[in-house]
């Protein structure tokens, strides 16, 4: 994207991304109950992997959480502010954590969507994604409907 500055995460932007990550999943409000994240969750996720943040002058546009697993990777919380949402930004920001990935020796990338947000599957799908199986939701986290996630992954060599 045009413009944007893609950087690493520090533990000082964790508010930030607390913030950012609870406002873009709001549109999930019909499914569960209160905010997406809090800092707690947030600062226990840089201990296994890294935030990436997209800044557009010098406004956080987005960010995404990538996590190294071998010849595996993973990417979630793939948040956009609203202001920018339908201008690349979470493409771009989905194309770096592939390309820190596959620099880093993964073979594959995997996400989870939620199976009640089907339109999901059809974004990732275009950028190559292919569905890979499902898993529980969190029984910890009580929602308004059943639901599960549904794996989706791509070959990233």
């Amino acid at each position: 994207m045009f413009g944007m500055l893609i950087r690493l995460a520090a533990a000082a932007d964790i508010p930030q991304i607390v913030a950012l990550v609870n406002l873009a999943f709001r549109v999930e409000a019909f499914l569960v109950y209160g905010d997406r994240t809090n800092a707690v969750q947030i600062e226990a996720m840089f201990g296994t992997g890294v935030f990436l943040l997209g800044e557009i002058s010098g406004e956080l546009a987005g960010c995404v959480y990538l996590e190294l697993r071998g010849e595996r990777a993973y990417f979630g919380l793939l948040s956009i502010s609203p202001a920018h949402q339908r201008q690349g930004v979470g493409r771009e920001l989905a194309a770096e954590a592939e390309r820190r990935a596959k620099a880093a020796g993964c073979r594959v990338m995997d996400i989870r969507t939620v199976n009640v947000r089907p339109e999901l599957a059809i974004i990732y799908s275009k950028m190559g994604y292919a569905e890979s199986g499902t898993e529980p939701f969190p029984a910890d986290v009580p929602t308004k409907m059943p639901c599960h996630f549904v794996r989706m992954s791509k070959n990233l060599i």
